[in-house]
């Protein structure tokens, strides 16, 4: 029970991440930027929490020859994971970005479970776990797709096939969507195995946060051509913008806690059920300068779905 609660509580927090980090991009206007300077602050609470819990910053040589190659990927798929949703925004619209990436996020946990990938605990699909899947991606379309489709076409006239009509080779991007979400369950096994290994979750969150922090830091060094800070935008920023990696970090740890415990594919769907919730606070209330959008029946029965499709995930 503890598990699940730590799983539903770092979701919750997620969308609060999202909405500080979309404030801190418009400071800096430039998301490449933004991710870099919330993976960075993830990276100081975890060097803090490292140091407070006497554990050491360097790993040992011989960890490095004795395990294998691609526990260090976590950093890498999570820092490709946040560009492409970056890249898929103008190619799918808002609702497929959301809807492809957590498709893939759930049919990949369901199958690193089945095969063991990754050094998991084998958890086999049965047809009520494979159906509670289904489920879960119901409840999505029902708590978040059919309301911004409903409210796209209330006030834009059908928005969401405005942004797409003109895009081609869209089944590319679709089916690119649904590889990047994949690559976010492949992320939190790898941080989760590296967490184990180590033998300390704050050390595995370490390691993925300071590797994302690195090629983020290369990457806007090439984009932006050095690191340039808009100090007059800042000032007039509130405080907070730069906190939303503190959230990261303690998701990522989360994360890297949990798949040891229940597995990967479990703690996806109980964390992406999480982000459902918290998106509909976050909106509700118009928290961290988000648009506020009231909750609407649609939302409330995409949870009940999702409720149901955790359950047979969960029991099953």
């Amino acid at each position: 029970m503890l598990a699940i609660t730590i799983a539903i509580a770092i979701g919750i927090a997620l969308p609060m991440e999202t909405a500080i980090n979309s404030r801190l991009q418009g400071t800096l206007k430039s998301p490449y930027f933004a991710s870099l300077m919330s993976f960075f602050m993830g990276t100081v609470l975890l060097t803090a929490l490292l140091l407070a819990t006497g554990r050491s910053l360097l790993i040992p040589g011989t960890f490095f020859t004795s395990h294998p190659w691609w526990i260090w990927l976590g950093g890498v798929l999570a820092v490709v994971y946040l560009t492409g949703n970056i890249l898929l925004f103008p190619k799918l619209g808002g609702i497929q970005t959301v809807l492809m990436p957590i498709l893939g996020e759930i049919l990949m946990g369901l199958l690193i479970d089945n095969f063991g990938w990754f050094a998991s605990a084998q958890h086999s699909i049965t047809w009520l776990r494979a159906f509670g899947a289904i489920l879960m991606i119901v409840g999505i379309v029902f708590a978040v797709v059919l309301p911004e489709r409903a409210r796209k076409n209330t006030f834009q006239g059908s928005a969401e096939a405005t942004e797409t009509h003109h895009v081609p080779h869209r089944g590319f991007w679709q089916l690119l969507g649904i590889v990047f979400g994949a690559f976010a369950a492949g992320q939190t096994a790898i941080n989760g195995h590296l967490g184990h290994l180590l033998k300390s979750p704050i050390q595995g969150a370490y390691v993925s946060f300071l590797v994302g922090t690195f090629i983020l830091l290369i990457v806007v060094l090439i984009q932006n051509h050095g690191l340039r800070f808009p100090v007059g935008a800042i000032s007039h920023s509130p405080w907070w913008i730069w906190f939303g990696g503190f959230i990261g970090a303690l998701f990522v740890l989360g994360n890297v806690y949990l798949v040891p415990i229940i597995g990967t594919g479990l703690t996806v769907v109980i964390v992406l059920f999480g982000q459902i919730i918290g998106g509909l606070i976050v909106d509700q209330f118009g928290w961290f300068g988000a648009k506020r959008n009231p909750i609407v029946p649609l939302k409330i029965i995409g949870l009940l779905i999702m409720i149901v499709g955790v359950l047979l995930i969960k029991l099953f």
